[in-house]
């Protein structure tokens, strides 16, 4: 039996920015009895069904985007007489659905690092069951991933991941609902680990591909103590110093390196979190801004940002304390009007470094789409037969742009507006000016090549109204990935020691340095 692992996309470019670390993570949770997955990244090149053999098993990650592809793959691979399972964010929300239009034999929910064993010996033995719970596994448990099995001239950015889970809940976002709000945190060891494992095969571009960086908040800390809870004080003491530590020990590593992350704006607030990210060589990190307005922030439940001239303040900081913002913006909310577009245009080229104007979706998992979902019961849409609440399943030759109305203005013109930010902020001498910041000028050109890549990359998907801009769009994307990973790649450095950690100091380390002081922690070379 061999074992494939599908990673579904309509667009595929031959070169990715980030690595799909799901793929790998599942590759390691293989057991060797099975050989080495087979793995398919469809952001670089299709699926070519052929590989597919009678008892095989094949997974199939999906999230909302991806779905109606995954289906497809999974309807292909079990017509090719394969055992199909579904999991990931979207397989965890409608397992249902998964089996019904997907052809799944079975499906994960949750975390699969743990479970994927049990489905693939039961797939051996021909009787999976109909559904794995692989539930919110601790950090301790999170597998690390399988990069000996990663192209390394395929992708710019390798990704590891430190944290699972958000305490936000953020009305458009599902990942506090889907990985919980209580931050499962992995041992720093283990990460520091995979990254040096990853500088070996030349990589010095990492994403820290987590739901929320900073998982306490000073506001946390200080709430806990006015509560007078003494045992959460010390949880989130020790969760904090975990942190530092890791940041501590990222410092150590090849000052080349670059590390990208996710991170809420309440860290502007934390000058010493941020320049500890800033000496770990943490470069960069999307920040969910969403609204510049105080009646947006509120229709998000994200009233803990700021707005207008202080919220460039706040943006700014960021980038006094060394870290560089991606701002992601959505335009669509009630409150939004025809002067919101131009507002977030102008705050975006005075206070992010990069930017990304999303039009408003209700996600499945979110309390935007629970709300939707019930007004839609009154009255529903359909679009070619399939309720409008239902719209990844819609082609998306046919499929709307947005799918809640809104009191002013008409989908097209909100299209239209969203798509003039885009063009507005990424202009070349925009970009160019924002380049500065880098130190050298192949730097500077990366950063060129980066941008144009990441508008590119977007004009694919919703934003486009037409299938001949579409394709252009990815043809010149497929073209600016080519040459933009030849300025991200890094001379290997096969001989990089990886750390050793003295046993008997990490514990102590921890609440050493909960408690203000470094302690006996040290690398032992």
């Amino acid at each position: 039996m061999n074992v494939h692992l599908l990673n579904p996309s309509d667009n595929s470019f031959g070169t990715a920015v980030i690595t799909p670390r799901w793929l790998f993570v599942l590759a390691a949770a293989t057991p060797e009895i099975y050989g080495t997955p087979i793995l398919v990244d469809e952001s670089l090149e299709q699926l070519d069904p052929a590989t597919i053999q009678p008892g095989d098993a094949v997974g199939i990650g999906i999230h909302t985007g991806n779905a109606l592809r995954g289906y497809e793959l999974g309807r292909i691979a079990r017509e090719r007489g394969a055992w199909v399972i579904f999991g990931g964010i979207h397989a965890t929300l409608f397992p249902d659905e998964v089996f019904e239009r997907g052809a799944a034999h079975a499906v994960v929910t949750g975390d699969g690092d743990l479970i994927w064993a049990n489905v693939l010996a039961d797939c051996a033995r021909n009787a999976p069951q109909h559904l794995y719970a692989g539930g919110k596994v601790d950090g301790d448990n999170f597998i690390s991933a399988r990069w000996d099995l990663l192209s390394a001239d395929k992708y710019m950015w390798a990704s590891v991941q430190t944290v699972r889970g958000c305490p936000k809940h953020c009305s458009f976002c599902s990942v506090w609902r889907t990985d919980g709000q209580k931050p499962r945190q992995r041992s720093y060891k283990r990460v520091i680990e995979e990254i040096v494992d990853l500088r070996r095969k030349g990589f010095r571009f990492i994403a820290l591909a987590d739901d929320n960086f900073y998982p306490v908040t000073l506001t946390d800390l200080r709430l806990a103590r006015e509560q007078n809870n003494q045992a959460k004080v010390e949880q989130l003491e020790q969760l904090r110093a975990e942190r530092f530590l890791l940041m501590e020990e990222l410092a150590k590593l090849p000052s080349n390196m670059v590390f990208f992350t996710q991170i809420t704006m309440e860290a502007a607030e934390d000058t010493e979190y941020l320049d500890a990210m800033r000496r770990a060589n943490i470069k960069g990190a999307l920040v969910g801004v969403e609204a510049v307005t105080p009646e947006g922030l509120k229709s998000v439940f994200k009233d803990f940002n700021y707005s207008g001239d202080r919220l460039v303040q706040q943006l700014n900081i960021f980038r006094e304390h060394g870290v560089h913002v991606l701002g992601s913006f959505i335009f669509g909310l009630p409150s939004d009007k025809p002067s919101t577009f131009d507002a977030t245009a102008d705050l975006a080229l005075k206070a992010v470094t990069f930017a990304q104007f999303v039009m408003m979706t209700p996600f499945p998992g979110t309390i935007d789409f629970n709300r939707w979902e019930k007004e839609q019961e009154k009255d529903p849409v359909l679009v070619d037969g399939i309720p409008i609440t239902r719209y990844w399943l819609i082609p998306s030759s046919i499929r709307p742009k947005m799918f809640t109305p809104h009191p002013l203005m008409s989908t097209d013109e909100i299209r239209e507006r969203t798509q003039g930010v885009w063009d507005r902020f990424y202009t070349l001498r925009a970009i160019w000016k924002r380049s500065a910041c880098t130190p050298t000028l192949r730097a500077r050109l990366g950063f060129i090549f980066l941008s144009k890549l990441y508008r590119q990359m977007y004009a694919g998907t919703g934003i486009s109204t037409d299938s001949a801009r579409r394709r252009k769009a990815n043809t010149s994307a497929r073209w600016i990935a080519r040459y933009s990973r030849k300025l991200f790649q890094a001379e290997p450095m096969p001989d990089l020691q990886m750390p050793v950690w003295e046993p008997t100091s990490i514990s102590r380390s921890i609440r050493s340095f909960a408690e203000g002081d470094s302690g006996p922690f040290r690398v032992v070379s």
